[in-house]
């Protein structure tokens, strides 16, 4: 199996609004779940994911609150606001028009 797939600019901010959208969770949590459901293709780094919940509660998307994780130790987590699921939908629109098209000249012959 080769490297693990680089995300698109901006592709990582609509997969953690997703995984938010699920149930509110911590970032490492984050990580590992867009992992997990991506069959280990897509890995997202610190150094990455960090950055984008920043940037993501100060759009006013995600909101953050502190908690205990699972191994007893105090966390962020970050659930999805109103306006982010309002975005979020949005996305996805755009992300199934956009990957449509793209299968579209992919498979032509």
């Amino acid at each position: 199996m080769g490297k693990p797939t680089d995300l698109v600019q901006g592709t990582l901010d609509v997969l953690i609004l997703k995984t938010v959208a699920l149930q509110p969770m911590h970032g490492w949590g984050i990580a590992q779940r867009i992992r997990q459901l991506s069959n280990e293709v897509l890995q997202v780094g610190q150094g990455a994911l960090y950055p984008a919940l920043h940037r993501l509660e100060q759009q006013g998307w995600i909101q953050a609150k502190w908690g205990e994780s699972e191994n007893n130790r105090r966390a962020k987590y970050y659930s999805l606001t109103r306006d982010g699921a309002k975005y979020l939908r949005q996305q996805q629109a755009q992300w199934s028009r956009l990957s449509g098209a793209i299968d579209l000249v992919l498979e032509a012959t």
